[in-house]
């Protein structure tokens, strides 16, 4: 469950910018092809977050599709899971979307 360690470091870096202010909501934007279940870290938030500044804080998540180039047909096309093989069957792809991990905003007051 890698959501704990990855939700750790948000919330770490979420409270270190607060700079004691209370944070009222953290906004992420979670490729698809992380691996990462976002119910696990919405659960893991609640935890983490327990004591600290960001504690009731709503987390709300953006999951953006995956999406790769092929270097054999020059063509972009979608990834729904993390094998690398274009429609035209070749395998020399590139992600160009997915794998983004973001803080995108966060609220205080």
């Amino acid at each position: 469950m890698h959501e704990l360690s990855l939700t750790q470091s948000v919330v770490d870096a979420v409270c270190e910018r607060a700079a004691g202010r209370r944070v009222h909501a953290v906004r992420l934007r979670v490729g698809l092809l992380t691996a990462v279940v976002a119910d696990s870290m919405r659960f893991c938030f609640d935890l983490i977050t327990e004591g600290t500044v960001a504690e009731g804080a709503r987390l709300d998540i953006e999951q953006p599709p995956g999406s790769g180039h092929c270097r054999t047909c020059d063509s972009d096309f979608p990834l729904t899971d993390p094998v690398l093989l274009c429609p035209c069957g070749g395998a020399d792809v590139e992600i160009t979307s997915g794998r983004e991990l973001q803080i995108i905003s966060m609220r205080v007051g």
